[in-house]
């Protein structure tokens, strides 16, 4: 696989063997994921064990009151001023899901300053994992939690070590200011959006990343290849028409049969049609092909789109149980170059796919258009 990231004001392209998977746009708007913020309570229901906090935004975010690491056990009041992580933004008429549990997310570790467990990416060999795991716990002395990323297993133990020492301090100095930091207002700002695509992508492969902005060629020096250009590479690539396709209904596979995509408020169907795929009767061997190419273009699309939450998957019927087994394969080995975590639950009684996908940022029809 050819792996490209094309990247101009703001806007980001990854190209994987020249096909749309990820755009990325520069668009401000309320606190990303991972930002740090002095809130304020505006409200507490104790009947959902939940407070409304205000952090700025247009709405108020979601803050669960029981969490497994909590820094305090004070409980909270209206009016209380409270350190909070913005989890998921915000979605719909639902305001952004905050946390007391911090994660400062680094290219190799993520710190947890509340947390003690030391754990390792379920993405890493079980080799490299138990290493990792005795190292992370060398480090973190019960002082805070750990967990060792995907890049660790391609790094030396004392730039590891440096990094984690970074993250610390960085904490250690937001946790003095928030005393006495205005509510609401921005502690830590999370990395940058190329800078945490980069860490995500180098240890599976980046071959160039492509950009007429020198800013970029600096971040990019020693971590991965470069190639300047002189104009916008986005629009070279012809990504702008790309996005503007991501943002249809209906997606045709090569063998003829299609994909209907339906966004909705609490999850995402996507039904798989034989469509021009027809005959008079087909070998479900035949339909089962055609499912497994669909796997792969699923998965393109949930990523282009930032689809998140809950998807239904409706297949062409299967009843053979080995060929249900070979496209549900299919469809973890297609979302295995995901960066957000995704879990594939199988078919249900209706023969339906459940999945689930982290929601990571917006969907795409929010922040460059409406669906057609």
């Amino acid at each position: 696989m050819k792996r490209e990231i094309l990247v101009h004001g703001g806007a980001i392209a990854v190209m994987e063997d020249g096909r749309l998977c990820e755009y990325l746009t520069g668009e401000d708007g309320d606190p990303a994921p991972q930002t740090v913020v002095r809130g304020r309570v505006a409200r507490v229901v104790r009947g959902m064990d939940a407070a409304f906090v205000e952090i700025g935004a247009a709405r108020n975010g979601f803050l669960p009151l029981t969490e497994k690491n909590c820094p305090q056990d004070v409980p909270l009041r209206e009016g209380d001023a409270v350190t909070v992580q913005v989890v998921r933004e915000a979605h719909g008429e639902k305001g952004a899901f905050l946390t007391r549990d911090i994660c400062l997310t680094g290219q190799t570790v993520v710190l947890m300053p509340f947390g003690k467990s030391v754990g390792a990416s379920g993405k890493l060999p079980a080799g490299d994992a138990a290493r990792l795991r005795a190292l992370g716990r060398r480090l973190a002395d019960g002082r805070f939690g750990l967990v060792m990323r995907t890049a660790a297993a391609q790094s030396a133990e004392e730039a590891i070590a440096a990094e984690t020492e970074a993250l610390a301090a960085v904490w250690a100095d937001a946790a003095e200011r928030a005393p006495t930091a205005p509510a609401p207002s921005v502690l830590l700002a999370p990395r940058g959006a190329l800078e945490a695509l980069l860490d995500d992508l180098i240890p599976t492969g980046v071959d160039t990343v492509i950009s007429d902005e020198p800013e970029v060629a600096r971040l990019c020096e020693g971590r991965c290849p470069f190639r300047p250009v002189a104009a916008d590479p986005l629009r070279t690539a012809g990504v702008p028409a790309k996005v503007e396709e991501a943002l249809r209904r209906r997606v045709w596979l090569k063998s003829g049969a299609n994909l209907v995509i339906d966004e909705c408020e609490a999850l995402t169907v996507i039904d798989v049609n034989t469509a021009k795929n027809t005959g008079k009767r087909q070998a479900e061997q035949s339909l089962t092909r055609v499912n497994v190419e669909a796997c792969a273009e699923i998965a393109r699309q949930v990523r282009l789109r930032s689809l998140g939450g809950i998807i239904i998957i409706d297949m062409i019927d299967m009843m053979d149980e080995a060929h249900r087994e070979e496209v549900l394969a299919a469809l973890r080995d297609a979302f295995a170059r995901d960066r957000a975590k995704t879990v594939i639950h199988g078919f249900t009684s209706l023969g339906l796919i459940e999945m689930t996908r982290r929601r990571t940022r917006r969907a795409l029809r929010e922040t460059v258009g409406q669906a057609h």
